[in-house]
Formats: C-alpha cells, structure tokens, sequence
C-alpha cells in the first residue's frame, strides 16, 4: 500500500497550527457575530468541508450549514475562467441569512468573488468571506476575504481537505505536493 506521506514535499501547516488557526478565526467569528439572529456557514466542496466541520466545532454561537459544489479548475492544476455551479443553494429565507462563505483556499479570486456577488444576487442580507489559506501572489481580481486562516506561498499544497486529483485529502496536515506527483 502506497504511503501518501512520501509524496510530501515537506509539511507546511502541521496539525497543531491548524487547530490554533481554526480556534482563532472562531473567535473571530462568535465576536463579529454575536448579534446575528440567523449565521449560515456555506461550505463549497469539496475541499473545504475538513476545514468547516473543524471551525463549526469551535464556534459557540448556533449556526446552520449548507453546501455549494463549484468547479473553476481547468485541466490539471491550472485555474479555469469559467465558473460552474455543479451543487447550488436552495433556501427560502436567504434574506434573513447573514451568510459566511467556507473556502479551503483562494488562488486567483474568481471564484469566490463570483460567488460573493452571486450570493448578493440571490437576496442574502450579508454575505462574507472565510479561508484558511490564502494565496495572494496569484490574485488577479480584487478580493481580499474577510476571515484568513494563514497567507501562504505559490506552492501546490495538499491535505486537510485540499486534493490533487481526488488524493490527499485525508491527510491531518497542509503539505506541498512533490512536483513530480503533478507533473
């Protein structure tokens, strides 16, 4: 049996870190919050769903959940253009949800801030953004989120949700990905 851990470059955010990030964005959270009648997390999946379910837990105020399934990625490892919702959101009381977008992590922008302004469409009366990693060097529309978990390099990373090719996702850390395992 293949050890994915051996395709590990070197590990970037161990398990620790990645509960002391998750703590922190809660607190975060429950203070800006706190007088919010009705907080909707948005997972988009996939790869955010480890990431959710840790904050979720770390949360003290009552929140519901919901799930969007987007796809921007073109062939590969390269981001696409063009935005696809594969799993939309269906609710009646959007216009009552202070909604907070769940992002594994943001390379380019598009697509969060596609959804940003989608969400914004679809009557929500707040939308706001969370990712635990952030890439800025590779932006290349006007987003900042309003909850970062940590800045990150131009590396491929995997683990903790995050995949390449479907693999990876279970592993308890943030690794960069050998290069010879993508290319």
């Amino acid at each position: 049996m293949h050890d994915m851990n051996e395709d590990i470059q070197r590990v970037l955010i161990n398990e620790t870190e990645l509960d002391r990030i998750t703590f922190r964005i809660a607190e975060e959270i429950d203070r800006d919050y706190a007088e919010s009648e009705h907080l909707l997390l948005l997972c988009i999946l996939k790869g955010s769903v480890v990431f959710m379910s840790e904050l979720m837990r770390k949360l003290k105020k009552p929140v519901e959940i919901d799930f969007m399934r987007v796809s921007s990625y073109g062939a590969g490892t390269v981001s696409g253009k063009n935005i696809n919702i594969i799993l939309d959101i269906y609710r009646q009381d959007l216009d009552q949800c202070d909604v907070l977008i769940i992002e594994d992590i943001i390379d380019s922008g598009r697509t969060l801030s596609y959804l940003v302004d989608y969400l914004k469409l679809k009557g929500c009366k707040s939308v706001r953004t969370c990712t635990l990693l952030d890439k800025p060097e590779r932006r290349v529309v006007d987003l900042q989120a309003d909850y970062v978990g940590v800045e990150i390099p131009d590396e491929f990373v995997v683990g903790y949700g995050l995949d390449f090719a479907e693999r990876y996702r279970t592993l308890p850390y943030i690794g960069i990905l050998k290069p010879e395992m993508y290319k």
